[in-house]
């Protein structure tokens, strides 16, 4: 039995996967792990780059779009390990992130699942990096904005359980499938991904079940990046159903029998938020097809931070991310693909797929 499988599910990103994976290889020379590849039937390159620079990672290929949960499940099941790493192909890892994560396990036999602080492209901190249960009035208060006006409230911000330090270890509800450690035990008693939720919503479920089986979820400050902001389209009816979906998924799972005066507020705030959205993007493509609409300028070299990522340990690279007060993104060179990686190239992979998939 391995220490670690590295769980990541693709679908038509196959520049960012290659620099996920080539972090992953610094990550875990000292580790015993092996990677898992699943492929949603992505109709790019993500293959044939896999099978040529990462010779030693396990592929899965699928006929066509799993999904997250049945994707990440696939792999789950195929693989034998004390340890399960689901992590997002459009993240970078510093090189001690994964036998830190590892070693935490180890000492904390309690830990059910782990997550870790997760950078935006600007080098903010990443929200989601530590949140709450979206019990129904969790979930009011994060889609009517109260959750935003004051995220550290106990009570109205705990969606993020904004007044948790970032740079200390600490106990929290729900671990992001960006980069979500799993005990294989944890899921063995209470079960893989929901593979009802297609997209969005299923990590949640299973931080859920996992505290409900008695284990703990935990948040340890490593630093990571996670392209989220820039590879997901929000713009979409198929987000917007997806998406707001899947809360509705969840309440209804784990909260059947709550009165009609608490579920009814929840469930119209909830769709009142996706209708809203739709008109604002409904309006955004009538102005944009009328000329009123001016678009964003081109990116130029000026707007990013570049790192040589055969000069640069991942480790420096977030550190010099963290933190930054100006507006520049990362780019990462290549000098084996002779190529620059922006978040620009995830927004283009987005605009041109078919479906969506966890990216």
């Amino acid at each position: 039995m391995k220490k670690l499988s590295i769980v990541i599910v693709s679908y038509n990103v196959a520049d960012y996967l290659v620099q996920c994976l080539t972090s992953v290889s610094r990550a875990i020379k000292n580790v015993d792990a092996d990677v898992w590849i699943v492929d949603n039937n992505s109709k790019d390159e993500t293959i044939a780059l896999v099978e040529k620079m990462f010779p030693d990672a396990n592929i899965i290929a699928s006929s066509h779009n799993l999904g997250f949960a049945k994707a990440n499940n696939k792999a789950i099941t195929d693989s034998d390990s004390q340890y399960v790493l689901l992590l997002n192909p459009d993240t970078i890892v510093g090189e001690e992130v994964i036998k830190d994560t590892v070693d935490f396990m180890d000492k904390h036999p309690d830990a059910g699942a782990l997550g870790v602080r997760m950078l935006q492209a600007d080098g903010n901190d990443a929200r989601e990096s530590r949140r709450g249960i979206p019990d129904p009035l969790t979930s009011f208060f994060k889609v009517t904005g109260l959750c935003k006006r004051f995220p550290e409230n106990h009570r109205l911000g705990h969606y993020y359980m904004g007044w948790l330090p970032w740079d200390k270890t600490c106990r929290i509800e729900v671990v992001s499938g960006a980069f979500c450690m799993l005990r294989r035990k944890a899921i063995e008693q209470v079960g893989s991904l929901d593979e009802d939720f297609f997209m969005y919503g299923e990590d949640i479920d299973l931080s859920y079940r996992i505290l409900k089986g008695g284990w703990n979820n935990y948040y340890l400050p490593s630093l990571i990046l996670h392209y989220k902001g820039e590879s997901t389209t929000k713009t979409s009816f198929r987000y917007l159903h997806v998406f707001y979906g899947s809360m509705l998924i969840f309440i209804r799972k784990h909260y059947p029998n709550m009165g009609l005066l608490i579920s009814l507020p929840v469930k119209a705030a909830i769709l009142f938020m996706a209708f809203l959205s739709l008109v604002r993007m409904t309006a955004r493509a009538i102005s944009k097809s009328l000329g009123f609409f001016r678009p964003a300028k081109d990116a130029s070299s000026n707007d990013y931070i570049l790192f040589d990522a055969s000069q640069t340990t991942y480790s420096e690279m977030l550190r010099n991310l963290q933190g930054s007060d100006h507006k520049k993104k990362i780019a990462v060179y290549y000098h084996d693909l002779q190529k620059v990686i922006t978040p620009d190239d995830v927004f283009n992979h987005v605009k041109r797929r078919e479906d969506f998939s966890r990216i």
